[in-house]
């Protein structure tokens, strides 16, 4: 049972984080109002909480060998590169998440007049949140490759 819900909750923060960062980028484009960034942020928050969960299924279903033994695992070159592109997800993702913590730092503090001096970075966050929600879909589909057998040696 521990391994269904699992798996389970692996693929809920797939489509949680998938919408959560289309949605985040998708605000990000509109003009920089209080709405249009309270639903980013909104967004954002969801989009870490998926990633936590995320990575932290993940780690559990790899360490634990709950389905597949962590040497599969470990002797499967599409593992590393489902790995290496999470690795370039979280890369791309300090630069918005400290731009992001602050803005909105400065906004509980009422300063609303820095908005229309950050809309070229709000739009960058929104290429990187697009880029990033590409990059989920291809590790979906390394995922399913995965899943039935392809990359182990």
């Amino acid at each position: 049972m521990l391994t269904i819900a699992l798996a389970g909750l692996h693929l809920l923060a797939l489509g949680l984080g998938l919408g959560a960062v289309l949605n985040r980028g998708r605000s990000l484009r509109e003009p920089p109002t209080a709405g249009s960034l309270a639903r980013a942020f909104r967004a954002d928050t969801l989009w870490g909480i998926a990633a936590a969960l995320w990575i932290g299924t993940g780690l559990w279903r790899v360490l634990a060998s709950s389905e597949k033994s962590m040497q599969y695992y470990l002797s499967n070159h599409l593992f590393y590169a489902k790995m290496g592109l999470l690795a370039i997800i979280l890369a791309l993702e300090i630069w918005p998440m400290m731009t992001l913590i602050r803005l909105r730092a400065a906004m509980a503090r009422g300063a609303a007049g820095e908005l229309s001096a950050r809309s070229s970075t709000l739009g960058r966050i929104a290429t990187i949140s697009h880029i990033e929600a590409a990059i989920v879909v291809i590790m979906v589909f390394i995922a399913a490759a995965m899943a039935r057998g392809y990359g182990a040696r």
